[in-house]
Parts: C-alpha cells; sequence; structure tokens
C-alpha cells in the first residue's frame, strides 16, 4: 500500500513539475503562437465544466480527457524549438 502511495506521489510531483515547465513555455517570447494555442485549448478543455463527450458515459466520458489533453500539448510541444523547452525546464527546476 505505501508503495503505491509513493508512486501516486511522484507521478503529482511530475504533472506539477511539468505544468510549472509549460506555464513557463507559454510566456517565453520564443514559443510560436500555434504552440501557445494549442497549450492554452488543451488548459481550457480541462478547465471548462463540459466536455465533447459527458463524463456520466461510462468509461468513454473520461477517456476523452486523458486522450485529447496529452494529444494538444504533445502537438504543442511539437512546434516549440527543443532549446526553448529545455530552457524552461532548467527554470521550473529552479523554483
Amino acid at each position: 500500500m505505501c508503495v503505491m502511495f509513493e508512486k501516486l506521489k511522484s507521478v503529482g510531483r511530475n504533472v506539477k513539475h511539468e505544468l510549472r515547465v509549460y506555464q513557463f513555455v507559454l510566456k517565453d517570447k520564443r514559443t510560436p503562437k500555434i504552440s501557445k494555442i494549442l497549450l492554452g485549448l488543451a488548459i481550457g478543455y480541462l478547465l471548462l465544466p463540459f466536455d465533447l463527450i459527458p463524463d456520466f458515459i461510462p468509461v468513454i466520458g473520461h477517456l476523452d480527457d486523458l486522450i485529447l489533453v496529452p494529444l494538444l500539448v504533445i502537438a504543442a510541444l511539437k512546434f516549440i524549438p527543443q532549446e526553448v523547452v529545455d530552457d524552461c525546464r532548467k527554470r521550473a527546476l529552479q523554483v
């Protein structure tokens, strides 16, 4: 049970770190506008009170969140130069 709890804590820390990285990426002037739009859509989709597929539909209702948001983030990262992402990761570690 403790091992599982530690893994969950680790995943939570990783998610928190990645969100911080994406905040820095969004603020960076070197980030292309298309990436800022895609990251904004991903964040907005998570925060909106409605989904494309309602959550009350078993299994499929939650899968859209698990599939759509990572796809938007991956698409956004494809347009961002690697040195920008690396710089933002370093800055996120310092915070």
